[in-house]
Protein backbone atom coordinates (compact mmCIF):
# COMPACT_ATOMS: atom_id res chain seq x y z
CA UNK A 1 0.00 0.00 0.00
CA UNK A 2 1.29 3.07 -1.28
CA UNK A 3 1.75 6.47 1.54
CA UNK A 4 -0.08 9.37 1.27
CA UNK A 5 1.13 13.11 1.63
CA UNK A 6 -0.40 16.42 1.73
CA UNK A 7 1.69 18.87 0.10
CA UNK A 8 2.48 22.79 1.47
CA UNK A 9 4.19 25.23 -0.76
CA UNK A 10 6.50 26.83 1.75
CA UNK A 11 8.06 29.57 -0.42
CA UNK A 12 8.48 30.83 -4.41
CA UNK A 13 12.34 31.24 -3.37
CA UNK A 14 14.62 29.54 -5.70
CA UNK A 15 17.15 27.99 -2.91
CA UNK A 16 18.34 24.26 -3.81
CA UNK A 17 19.13 23.03 -0.05
CA UNK A 18 16.62 23.05 2.98
CA UNK A 19 16.35 21.68 6.11
CA UNK A 20 14.86 21.57 9.74
CA UNK A 21 16.23 22.32 12.75
CA UNK A 22 15.14 24.37 16.30
CA UNK A 23 16.73 27.66 15.32
CA UNK A 24 15.27 29.78 18.40
CA UNK A 25 15.65 27.14 21.21
CA UNK A 26 11.78 26.33 21.42
CA UNK A 27 11.94 22.90 21.09
CA UNK A 28 9.73 22.90 17.80
CA UNK A 29 11.84 22.57 15.01
CA UNK A 30 11.79 25.33 12.10
CA UNK A 31 12.70 25.54 8.33
CA UNK A 32 16.34 26.74 7.14
CA UNK A 33 16.60 27.71 3.14
CA UNK A 34 18.96 29.78 1.99
CA UNK A 35 18.81 33.38 2.75
CA UNK A 36 16.00 32.70 5.11
CA UNK A 37 14.73 30.74 8.21
CA UNK A 38 11.10 30.27 8.48
CA UNK A 39 9.36 29.66 12.30
CA UNK A 40 7.89 26.14 13.14
CA UNK A 41 5.57 24.96 13.43
CA UNK A 42 3.16 26.45 10.86
CA UNK A 43 6.32 28.03 8.92
CA UNK A 44 4.31 30.93 7.81
CA UNK A 45 7.04 33.79 9.65
CA UNK A 46 9.74 34.70 7.68
CA UNK A 47 12.79 35.74 8.88
CA UNK A 48 16.13 36.73 6.84
CA UNK A 49 19.50 35.02 7.39
CA UNK A 50 21.29 36.90 5.18
CA UNK A 51 22.03 37.54 1.15
CA UNK A 52 23.75 34.75 -0.49
CA UNK A 53 25.51 35.52 -3.47
CA UNK A 54 23.23 34.73 -6.68
CA UNK A 55 24.96 32.88 -10.33
CA UNK A 56 22.66 33.10 -13.50
CA UNK A 57 19.45 30.50 -12.13
CA UNK A 58 22.01 29.46 -9.13
CA UNK A 59 22.27 30.32 -5.40
CA UNK A 60 25.64 29.63 -4.24
CA UNK A 61 24.46 27.70 -0.99
CA UNK A 62 24.63 24.20 -1.91
CA UNK A 63 24.23 22.54 1.78
CA UNK A 64 22.52 22.84 4.85
CA UNK A 65 23.81 21.01 8.04
CA UNK A 66 23.16 22.04 11.46
CA UNK A 67 25.59 22.02 13.97
CA UNK A 68 26.50 24.15 17.41
CA UNK A 69 29.75 25.16 15.73
CA UNK A 70 30.67 27.68 18.60
CA UNK A 71 29.21 25.69 21.79
CA UNK A 72 26.61 28.74 22.85
CA UNK A 73 23.84 26.18 22.57
CA UNK A 74 22.43 27.40 19.38
CA UNK A 75 22.28 25.71 16.13
CA UNK A 76 24.44 27.16 13.50
CA UNK A 77 24.98 25.41 9.79
CA UNK A 78 27.25 24.31 7.06
CA UNK A 79 27.20 25.42 3.36
CA UNK A 80 29.35 25.70 0.65
CA UNK A 81 28.65 26.41 -2.69
CA UNK A 82 30.55 26.34 -6.54
CA UNK A 83 31.31 29.68 -6.91
CA UNK A 84 32.52 30.86 -3.55
CA UNK A 85 35.30 28.40 -3.54
CA UNK A 86 35.02 28.01 0.24
CA UNK A 87 33.28 25.85 3.09
CA UNK A 88 31.03 27.83 5.13
CA UNK A 89 29.17 28.05 8.47
CA UNK A 90 26.53 31.09 9.47
CA UNK A 91 26.42 31.83 12.91
CA UNK A 92 22.92 31.23 14.28
CA UNK A 93 22.30 35.24 16.60
CA UNK A 94 20.58 34.92 20.10
CA UNK A 95 17.97 37.78 18.74
CA UNK A 96 16.45 35.51 15.73
CA UNK A 97 15.26 38.73 13.78
CA UNK A 98 19.14 39.49 13.14
CA UNK A 99 21.25 38.07 10.11
CA UNK A 100 23.59 35.56 10.89
CA UNK A 101 27.05 36.06 10.40
CA UNK A 102 29.19 34.05 7.73
CA UNK A 103 32.69 32.26 8.11
CA UNK A 104 35.24 30.67 6.20
CA UNK A 105 36.23 27.43 7.47
CA UNK A 106 38.35 26.39 4.37
CA UNK A 107 39.11 27.55 1.08
CA UNK A 108 38.81 25.02 -1.97
CA UNK A 109 38.16 24.70 -5.23
CA UNK A 110 34.47 24.17 -6.58
CA UNK A 111 32.18 22.70 -4.16
CA UNK A 112 29.64 20.47 -5.59
CA UNK A 113 27.93 20.03 -2.24
CA UNK A 114 28.69 19.04 1.64
CA UNK A 115 27.45 15.98 3.79
CA UNK A 116 28.60 14.93 7.47
CA UNK A 117 29.92 12.12 8.31
CA UNK A 118 30.85 10.04 11.26
CA UNK A 119 34.74 9.28 10.36
CA UNK A 120 36.44 8.27 13.21
CA UNK A 121 33.48 7.20 15.00
CA UNK A 122 33.72 8.98 17.88
CA UNK A 123 29.87 9.71 18.35
CA UNK A 124 30.56 13.40 16.12
CA UNK A 125 29.58 14.26 12.83
CA UNK A 126 32.75 15.14 10.76
CA UNK A 127 32.23 17.64 7.36
CA UNK A 128 33.31 16.24 4.05
CA UNK A 129 32.80 18.56 0.85
CA UNK A 130 32.53 16.94 -2.34
CA UNK A 131 34.74 18.89 -4.75
CA UNK A 132 34.83 17.18 -8.17
CA UNK A 133 38.15 19.09 -9.14
CA UNK A 134 39.84 18.80 -5.83
CA UNK A 135 41.04 16.70 -2.77
CA UNK A 136 39.30 14.79 -0.40
CA UNK A 137 39.54 16.82 2.60
CA UNK A 138 37.91 15.76 6.27
CA UNK A 139 36.54 19.13 8.42
CA UNK A 140 36.69 18.21 12.47
CA UNK A 141 35.12 20.29 14.89
CA UNK A 142 37.68 21.44 17.17
CA UNK A 143 36.31 21.13 20.65
CA UNK A 144 36.76 21.80 24.33
CA UNK A 145 37.53 20.03 27.85
CA UNK A 146 33.56 19.93 27.70
CA UNK A 147 33.30 18.26 23.95
CA UNK A 148 31.50 21.80 22.68
CA UNK A 149 32.66 23.44 20.01
CA UNK A 150 35.39 26.33 19.57
CA UNK A 151 34.21 27.74 16.10
CA UNK A 152 37.13 25.95 14.24
CA UNK A 153 37.99 22.98 12.46
CA UNK A 154 40.94 20.79 11.53
CA UNK A 155 41.28 19.68 8.24
CA UNK A 156 42.65 16.84 7.07
CA UNK A 157 43.77 15.47 3.57
CA UNK A 158 43.26 11.88 3.01
CA UNK A 159 43.34 12.29 -0.90
CA UNK A 160 45.08 14.10 -3.48
CA UNK A 161 41.93 13.95 -5.91
CA UNK A 162 40.54 14.31 -7.71
CA UNK A 163 37.65 13.59 -6.55
CA UNK A 164 34.98 13.67 -9.45
CA UNK A 165 31.34 14.30 -9.27
CA UNK A 166 29.90 12.33 -6.65
CA UNK A 167 30.31 11.15 -3.06
CA UNK A 168 29.11 8.49 -0.73
CA UNK A 169 30.39 6.94 2.62
CA UNK A 170 30.35 3.31 4.55
CA UNK A 171 31.78 0.66 5.81
CA UNK A 172 32.58 -1.54 2.13
CA UNK A 173 34.73 -3.89 3.70
CA UNK A 174 32.88 -5.44 6.75
CA UNK A 175 35.39 -4.03 9.15
CA UNK A 176 33.30 -1.56 10.91
CA UNK A 177 34.82 1.12 9.21
CA UNK A 178 33.72 3.61 7.47
CA UNK A 179 34.94 3.89 3.71
CA UNK A 180 34.65 6.83 1.00
CA UNK A 181 32.85 6.46 -2.49
CA UNK A 182 34.06 8.15 -5.42
CA UNK A 183 32.13 7.47 -9.26
CA UNK A 184 35.72 5.85 -10.01
CA UNK A 185 36.08 4.04 -6.81
CA UNK A 186 36.80 3.83 -3.43
CA UNK A 187 39.03 4.49 -0.49
CA UNK A 188 39.40 1.64 2.39
CA UNK A 189 39.57 2.92 5.61
CA UNK A 190 42.81 2.62 7.65
CA UNK A 191 42.62 1.92 11.43
CA UNK A 192 43.43 5.82 12.08
CA UNK A 193 41.80 7.53 9.81
CA UNK A 194 43.75 10.51 10.61
CA UNK A 195 47.17 9.45 10.48
CA UNK A 196 47.31 5.81 8.52
CA UNK A 197 47.44 6.24 4.89
CA UNK A 198 44.16 5.18 3.15
CA UNK A 199 43.75 2.65 0.18
CA UNK A 200 42.42 3.06 -3.34
CA UNK A 201 40.60 0.63 -5.16
CA UNK A 202 39.34 1.48 -8.71
CA UNK A 203 36.72 -1.23 -8.96
CA UNK A 204 34.00 0.70 -11.10
CA UNK A 205 33.16 3.46 -12.69
CA UNK A 206 29.73 4.79 -11.61
CA UNK A 207 29.20 7.73 -14.18
CA UNK A 208 28.09 11.04 -12.51
CA UNK A 209 27.63 9.66 -9.57
CA UNK A 210 24.57 11.54 -7.39
CA UNK A 211 25.93 12.50 -3.69
CA UNK A 212 25.35 10.94 -1.88
CA UNK A 213 26.11 7.21 -2.43
CA UNK A 214 24.46 5.33 -0.69
CA UNK A 215 25.93 2.46 1.21
CA UNK A 216 23.63 -0.50 2.35
CA UNK A 217 23.23 -4.39 2.59
CA UNK A 218 20.22 -4.25 -0.16
CA UNK A 219 19.92 -8.27 -0.10
CA UNK A 220 21.09 -8.93 2.98
CA UNK A 221 23.65 -11.04 2.04
CA UNK A 222 26.06 -9.30 4.82
CA UNK A 223 27.91 -7.28 2.41
CA UNK A 224 27.10 -3.51 1.72
CA UNK A 225 26.40 -2.58 -1.66
CA UNK A 226 25.93 0.89 -3.67
CA UNK A 227 23.20 3.07 -4.66
CA UNK A 228 23.81 5.41 -7.19
CA UNK A 229 22.06 8.08 -9.05
CA UNK A 230 22.65 9.74 -12.20
CA UNK A 231 22.91 13.24 -10.61
CA UNK A 232 23.05 14.49 -15.22
CA UNK A 233 21.68 12.08 -16.96
CA UNK A 234 18.94 9.35 -17.03
CA UNK A 235 19.51 6.47 -14.47
CA UNK A 236 19.10 5.16 -10.85
CA UNK A 237 20.42 1.61 -9.78
CA UNK A 238 21.93 -0.85 -7.41
CA UNK A 239 25.91 -2.38 -7.41
CA UNK A 240 25.72 -5.46 -5.97
CA UNK A 241 28.84 -6.33 -3.83
CA UNK A 242 30.12 -9.80 -4.32
CA UNK A 243 33.32 -11.74 -2.83
CA UNK A 244 34.64 -14.49 -4.17
CA UNK A 245 36.25 -18.08 -2.43
CA UNK A 246 39.66 -16.33 -2.75
CA UNK A 247 38.21 -12.83 -1.44
CA UNK A 248 38.04 -11.17 -4.91
CA UNK A 249 35.46 -8.44 -4.58
CA UNK A 250 32.96 -7.82 -7.45
CA UNK A 251 30.33 -5.63 -8.32
CA UNK A 252 26.66 -6.22 -10.15
CA UNK A 253 24.92 -3.41 -11.57
CA UNK A 254 20.95 -3.46 -11.50
CA UNK A 255 18.48 -1.54 -12.55
CA UNK A 256 16.04 0.80 -10.14
CA UNK A 257 14.83 3.37 -12.71
CA UNK A 258 16.17 4.08 -16.18
CA UNK A 259 13.29 6.27 -16.71
CA UNK A 260 14.24 9.60 -14.97
CA UNK A 261 17.11 12.19 -14.90
CA UNK A 262 19.22 14.24 -12.26
CA UNK A 263 18.99 12.23 -9.47
CA UNK A 264 21.43 14.49 -7.44
CA UNK A 265 20.37 13.87 -3.67
CA UNK A 266 19.27 9.91 -2.30
CA UNK A 267 18.29 9.45 1.21
CA UNK A 268 17.91 6.06 3.00
CA UNK A 269 15.52 6.57 5.34
CA UNK A 270 12.42 4.31 6.54
CA UNK A 271 9.63 6.12 5.10
CA UNK A 272 6.62 3.89 6.04
CA UNK A 273 7.49 2.95 9.73
CA UNK A 274 7.93 -0.75 8.91
CA UNK A 275 11.22 -0.83 10.15
CA UNK A 276 13.16 -1.47 7.04
CA UNK A 277 14.86 1.30 5.23
CA UNK A 278 13.32 2.97 1.79
CA UNK A 279 15.15 5.05 -0.96
CA UNK A 280 13.57 8.56 -1.19
CA UNK A 281 14.84 10.83 -4.02
CA UNK A 282 13.45 12.78 -6.90
CA UNK A 283 14.54 15.30 -9.35
CA UNK A 284 16.53 18.23 -9.25
CA UNK A 285 14.83 20.46 -11.43
CA UNK A 286 16.91 22.29 -13.97
CA UNK A 287 20.57 20.74 -12.24
CA UNK A 288 22.05 22.28 -15.17
CA UNK A 289 20.12 24.73 -16.03
CA UNK A 290 18.06 23.11 -19.00
CA UNK A 291 21.75 21.34 -20.44
CA UNK A 292 21.33 17.61 -18.74
CA UNK A 293 19.55 15.19 -20.66
CA UNK A 294 15.93 14.84 -19.46
CA UNK A 295 16.02 18.40 -18.33
CA UNK A 296 11.97 18.90 -19.81
CA UNK A 297 10.79 15.69 -18.62
CA UNK A 298 8.12 16.37 -15.48
CA UNK A 299 9.21 16.98 -11.79
CA UNK A 300 8.83 14.35 -8.92
CA UNK A 301 9.63 13.04 -5.88
CA UNK A 302 9.74 8.97 -5.23
CA UNK A 303 10.59 6.73 -3.14
CA UNK A 304 11.62 3.03 -4.00
CA UNK A 305 11.20 0.20 -1.62
CA UNK A 306 12.89 -3.13 -1.85
CA UNK A 307 10.63 -6.16 -1.93
CA UNK A 308 13.34 -8.65 -1.58
CA UNK A 309 14.14 -9.17 -5.12
CA UNK A 310 13.71 -5.43 -6.52
CA UNK A 311 12.88 -2.09 -6.09
CA UNK A 312 9.66 -1.21 -6.81
CA UNK A 313 8.69 2.73 -7.47
CA UNK A 314 6.33 4.71 -5.03
CA UNK A 315 5.22 8.21 -6.47
CA UNK A 316 4.94 10.96 -3.76
CA UNK A 317 4.63 13.92 -6.49
CA UNK A 318 4.45 14.15 -9.98
CA UNK A 319 4.27 16.67 -12.77
CA UNK A 320 4.89 19.86 -14.92
CA UNK A 321 7.16 22.52 -12.89
CA UNK A 322 4.35 24.56 -10.66
CA UNK A 323 2.72 21.68 -10.59
CA UNK A 324 4.89 19.41 -9.01
CA UNK A 325 8.20 19.44 -6.97
CA UNK A 326 11.61 18.38 -7.51
CA UNK A 327 14.14 17.31 -4.77
CA UNK A 328 16.73 19.85 -4.93
CA UNK A 329 20.12 19.00 -4.26
CA UNK A 330 19.99 18.78 0.06
CA UNK A 331 16.56 17.51 1.43
CA UNK A 332 15.47 17.60 4.81
CA UNK A 333 13.61 15.07 6.46
CA UNK A 334 12.21 15.02 10.00
CA UNK A 335 8.88 13.91 12.01
CA UNK A 336 6.77 16.87 12.35
CA UNK A 337 3.33 15.35 13.53
CA UNK A 338 4.40 13.10 16.10
CA UNK A 339 2.79 10.20 13.95
CA UNK A 340 6.16 8.25 13.80
CA UNK A 341 6.95 8.71 9.80
CA UNK A 342 9.53 11.61 8.74
CA UNK A 343 8.31 14.27 6.45
CA UNK A 344 9.54 15.87 3.62
CA UNK A 345 11.44 19.11 2.71
CA UNK A 346 11.93 19.48 -0.96
CA UNK A 347 13.73 22.45 -1.92
CA UNK A 348 14.52 23.78 -5.58
CA UNK A 349 14.45 26.31 -8.02
CA UNK A 350 11.16 25.26 -8.23
CA UNK A 351 10.40 26.98 -4.90
CA UNK A 352 9.94 25.06 -1.19
CA UNK A 353 7.68 22.31 -0.83
CA UNK A 354 6.84 20.22 2.50
CA UNK A 355 5.37 17.07 2.18
CA UNK A 356 3.12 15.71 5.77
CA UNK A 357 3.52 12.46 5.66
CA UNK A 358 0.00 11.17 6.27
CA UNK A 359 0.71 7.45 6.68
Amino acid sequence: MSLSFRKVKISEERYESANFFDVDGDGILDIVSGGFWYKGPHFTQCFKIGDISAHGEYYDDFSTIPLDINGNGRLDYITGGWWGGSLRWRENPEDPTREWKEHIIGEMKNVETTRAWDVDGDGQLEIIPNVPSGSLDIFKLKTDENQMGTGAFHRIQIYEGPQGHGLGFGDITGNGRGDFIFHHGWLEAPEDPYKDQWIYHNDFELGYASIPVIVADINGDGLNDLIVGQAHDYGLDWWEQSIDTQGNRSWTKHTIDPFNSQYHDLLWIDIDGDGQKELLTGKRYRAHCGKDPGADDPLGIYYFKWNGESFSKQVIDYGLPGLASGAGIFMGTADLTGNGLPDILAPGKDGLYLFFNLG
